[in-house]
């Protein structure tokens, strides 16, 4: 068994990946051999379908981040998990191109969307029928009957719940490998664990894709003002650390971890592949290829 990550950032990091990807490549040794990247996820800014987080991804760049995915072997999901369409939102140009680019030349390796609305997705199996589907945490799943019931649906490849069922191991254990082969924990989400308005924060965003005016969401969470700080992600009772897939999840028959961070920056997405995937000794090599040299100045 392999942990396989699903980073972020497919059009909001491009630039980074197209740096990375042939470190990634040229230098295995550098990375644990016990993982690997199951596939890059993101939307660009102007994609109606979009969701989670939106308004950072480039736009004119779709045929040279598909071209990048193709080449490196790696899947492509396209976040499409906009809890709001409508059917009149079905026949969007822009969102419908993207799907025609990227479900082309799958043979090998196969392309995805992250989806919320049931109605998006009858649409996409029926037009764009060569794509796996992925059931999005922006549904907020936080009851363990009900996770149980998405993981059975036949229509989703991979669940990713809500991360405050991370560490519900006595549900968790139980499910039938088939079932724990479709579960993608969010792994370092630095949300509070006793926030009670993330659904209405993800819809939020989802009238703000759609063009729709809507009052600004105000995070309630304390120490909200200081925005995502990874040390911060660490002491979450939710946070899945490095140890904990090597040692308890992947024991457990668990595979799949998703690490969230399309809003935040290239720096802090290279630190999430440093901790998660990169061996300590080659730490200071991939900063190195990456940007670090002996004339850079932080100040």
């Amino acid at each position: 068994m392999k942990a396989h990550y699903h980073l972020p950032g497919l059009f909001e990091f491009y630039e980074f990946y197209k740096i990375f990807l042939p470190i990634y490549y040229n230098h295995p040794d550098w990375f644990y051999d016990w993982c690997d990247i199951g596939s890059i996820y993101g939307a660009p800014a102007d994609c109606i379908w979009g969701g989670g987080r939106t308004g950072f991804g480039q736009s004119g760049i779709e045929k040279e981040v598909y071209t990048l995915c193709r080449d490196s072997g790696i899947s492509a999901r396209l976040t499409f998990s906009n809890s709001l369409i409508e059917k009149n939102h079905l026949d969007d140009k822009k969102c419908n191109e993207l799907c025609r680019l990227f479900e082309r030349n799958q043979k090998k390796i196969k392309n995805g969307i992250i989806i919320h609305s049931d109605l998006l997705l009858n649409y996409l199996k029926s037009e764009y029928p060569d794509f796996y589907f992925i059931s999005s945490t922006t549904k907020c799943i936080t009851d363990f009957s009900d996770l149980n019931k998405e993981l059975e649906r036949p229509e989703f490849c991979y669940v990713v719940p809500d991360f405050r069922l991370n560490k519900d191991f006595q549900n968790l254990s139980a499910l039938p490998q088939n079932l724990k082969n479709k579960v993608e924990f969010l792994s370092n989400e630095c949300c509070w664990v006793e926030c009670g308005q993330r659904k209405q924060c993800y819809e939020n965003v989802s009238l703000k894709s759609l063009g729709l005016e809507c009052p600004e969401h105000k995070c309630a969470a304390p120490g909200n003002e200081k925005g995502y700080v990874f040390s911060k992600a660490m002491e979450s009772p939710a946070f899945i650390s490095l140890e904990d897939i090597q040692k308890t999840y992947m024991p457990m028959g668990f595979s799949n971890f998703k690490i969230e961070g399309r809003s935040l920056g290239s720096a802090l997405l290279l630190e999430f592949i440093l901790y998660y995937m990169t061996k300590p000794d080659a730490q200071l090599k991939v900063r190195e290829e990456i940007y670090l040299d002996n004339t850079l100045d932080l100040f």
